[in-house]
């Protein structure tokens, strides 16, 4: 059975000892390739939960990421924020989401320097991002920030709600009015996502839309396969955004709106019979098309990572025995299919068949799913995991 400490264990292997996170190959060891921000982020994040239980060693990998995320290279001092990776200068909703989550788990964490990348990852977040107009966040801009792409995602926006709840719990026993600021924006998106668009289409949730939020569900429709923008519906998404709506109604309390609990589960429920086993073969197929048959059949780890976790949270918050056999069954599928012993991680993609694949996925780069799904079994529901952990 996977746990924690083996896979922490692993996960620190992608230190990089000039600072920040690197990608873990299938054998444990760094690929060579440039580090992604998203990734230095999501561990900086992971090892701050780590710390926040406890572990010996996490707040030295902790400080290590937010070292790199503040001064290091992928850190933007010209123009500010931050690139995408090493060698990719596109400014993305997508990691600035991650950066926000890294500074607000780390603050959490009670990390010197913490405060000062979740401030300076709000700014950026608030300032480049975040269309109040729209209540949803912008997806890409150039370096310098002249030129924002037409494009608009829902993927960005699910993280950005997210990190503005972590962000939220992070500031709220200092900033009241900010953390009440925030979570009515993670409210806005939550609902014209998931109360409006997935739910006028039935429980299928569109990823892509033009710069006026028209949805585009072609899109992507000759590379279907691709890791951030697959085309149709992307069954983990639909587990993500349920879990959200739940981690946003605890973090609103008595303001929180019944429809949250509504749609979590209508959200849940569809993504359950839909996604599972659509070609005859256990798991979840990575994406579907609007007449819900699999598009891209191959098993991606963080999908069922994100259907235990939902379902888990579900549990937690209504009380219903089936969640609790979801989960657990969804759970002993991970640990016969995905888990490997040589590593204490997952693989990261399987074919159909339950063999190991690289379609989408090379090696094992990061913890974020596996870690957040063991975590949030049998805790309270809070607006952020780490806020469940103090």
């Amino acid at each position: 059975m996977t746990d924690l400490d083996g896979l922490l264990a692993f996960a620190a292997r992608s230190r990089v000892p000039e600072g920040g996170f690197g990608h873990l190959g299938d054998d444990g060891a760094l690929l060579d390739r440039p580090q992604e921000t998203y990734v230095v982020a999501r561990m900086t994040h992971v090892f701050g939960l780590a710390h926040l239980l406890g572990r010996p060693g996490a707040a030295d990998l902790v400080r290590h990421g937010v070292a790199a995320l503040l001064d290091g290279p992928l850190h933007d001092a010209e123009h500010g924020g931050w690139r995408a990776a090493e060698d990719d200068d596109t400014k993305a909703a997508y990691v600035h989401a991650f950066a926000v989550l890294a500074g607000a788990t780390a603050t959490a964490a009670g990390i010197e320097d913490g405060r000062q990348l979740l401030r300076s990852a709000l700014a950026v977040w608030d300032g480049r991002f975040w269309d109040d107009a729209a209540g949803l966040a912008v997806e890409e801009w150039t370096r310098d920030w002249s030129t924002c792409d037409g494009y608009r995602g829902a993927n960005a926006n699910m993280h950005g709600v997210e990190a503005t709840l972590a962000a939220a719990d992070a500031l709220a026993a200092e900033e009241p009015s900010t953390a009440a600021a925030l979570r009515h924006r993670a409210l806005r998106s939550t609902e014209r996502v998931v109360h409006g668009w997935a739910r006028e289409r039935q429980w299928r949730l569109p990823e892509h839309f033009t710069a006026d939020w028209e949805p585009v569900p072609e899109h992507n429709r000759d590379r279907p396969a691709d890791p951030f923008r697959p085309y149709g519906v992307t069954v983990g998404h639909q587990f993500e955004w349920a879990r959200l709506c739940l981690h946003l109604r605890a973090a609103l309390a008595e303001d929180a709106p019944p429809w949250l609990l509504d749609d979590a589960v209508a959200l849940f429920d569809a993504a359950a019979e839909r996604g599972w086993a659509a070609d005859g073969e256990p798991g979840f197929p990575y994406t579907l098309d609007w007449a819900d048959r699999p598009v891209v059949a191959a098993r991606m780890h963080w999908v069922l990572c994100e259907a235990v976790g939902a379902a888990a949270v579900l549990h937690a918050v209504t009380g219903r025995d089936r969640y609790a056999g979801l989960a657990r069954t969804w759970r002993a599928h991970g640990e016969e299919r995905f888990a490997d012993p040589a590593t204490g991680s997952w693989h990261h993609e399987l074919d159909a068949r339950g063999e190991v694949a690289t379609t989408v996925w090379t090696g094992q780069p990061d913890a974020y799913h596996l870690a957040q799904m063991l975590l949030l079994d049998g805790r309270p529901v809070r607006g952020s995991l780490a806020a469940a952990l103090l």
